[in-house]
C-alpha cells in the first residue's frame, strides 16, 4: 500500500523551497520533484500552492527568476536564492530546528508519563 503524502504544516512551504533551491537553480517542476525525494515520498507539492509561493518569494526578493530551458528543452522558469533567501533560511531553518525539538521533548515527556 503506498504511504500517504503528509500535510505541510502552515508557513513551511517557502522554508522548504527555499532549502531546494540551495544547490543551485531549479524550475518549479524541478522543486517539486526534489521536495518529492529528499522527503523520500512523504511531501508532494501541488502545483496550486507551489507556484503562488515562488511568485511569493519572488516578489519579497528572496529568490529570482530566469527564463531558459528544462531537461527536455521545453521553456521553463529557473528560480535561484538570494542573498536575502538565503539569510531567510537561515533564521527560519534556526527556528524549525527549535520548534521541532520543543515539540519532540513535550511528545517524549507525555509517552512517558503514560502508565
Amino acid at each position: 500500500m503506498p504511504k500517504q503524502a503528509l500535510d505541510l504544516l502552515q508557513g513551511t512551504l517557502d522554508l522548504l523551497i527555499l532549502g531546494a533551491l540551495t544547490n543551485g537553480p531549479l524550475h518549479g517542476y524541478g522543486v517539486m520533484r526534489y521536495l518529492r525525494e529528499t522527503s523520500g515520498e512523504d511531501l508532494r507539492i501541488e502545483e496550486g500552492a507551489l507556484y503562488p509561493a515562488l511568485h511569493r518569494l519572488e516578489a519579497r526578493r528572496e529568490v529570482r527568476a530566469e527564463w531558459g530551458r528544462s531537461e527536455n528543452q521545453r521553456r521553463a522558469k529557473f528560480y535561484s536564492l538570494t542573498d536575502d533567501g538565503r539569510h531567510r533560511l537561515a533564521t527560519d531553518a534556526r527556528s524549525w530546528r527549535r520548534y521541532v525539538s520543543a515539540v519532540g521533548r513535550v511528545l517524549q515527556a507525555a509517552e512517558g508519563a503514560r502508565p
